[in-house]
């Protein structure tokens, strides 16, 4: 007999891969690998900082927009999961990011060769 209460399985997420990302919907979760980096700016006449990454799991790449504290979080080489986040086309390019309410978290780092 299960110890699960039907309540439970509201707390499951999509686990999402890249092919699966279409414009204008919700990544409930998604894990890539920071591939690379392209130099941070600012935007919105200085107030917010933002920088483009690409990010790829075993099924295609995509262009992550990082936003403020995120910038300096993540790296080439780490890997990330996005969850409650979104993806949409811009300039004929999906991208995903965390948005306002979703969350970035770095869950894997890639040690440096010495």
């Amino acid at each position: 007999m299960s110890t699960k209460s039907k309540g439970d399985i509201s707390n499951e997420v999509d686990k999402m891969k890249v092919n699966e990302l279409k414009d204008k919907t919700k990544v409930d979760e998604l894990t890539l690998k920071i591939t690379a980096k392209e130099e941070p700016k600012d935007v919105r006449g200085g107030t917010l900082k933002m920088c483009n990454c690409t990010g790829e799991d075993e099924t295609g790449s995509v262009t992550v927009t990082l936003w403020q504290a995120d910038v300096d979080k993540v790296n080439v080489g780490d890997t990330i999961k996005i969850t409650g986040g979104w993806s949409q086309m811009y300039q004929d390019k999906l991208q995903v990011s965390s948005g306002r309410f979703g969350k970035l978290e770095v869950v894997g780092k890639e040690e440096a060769a010495e």
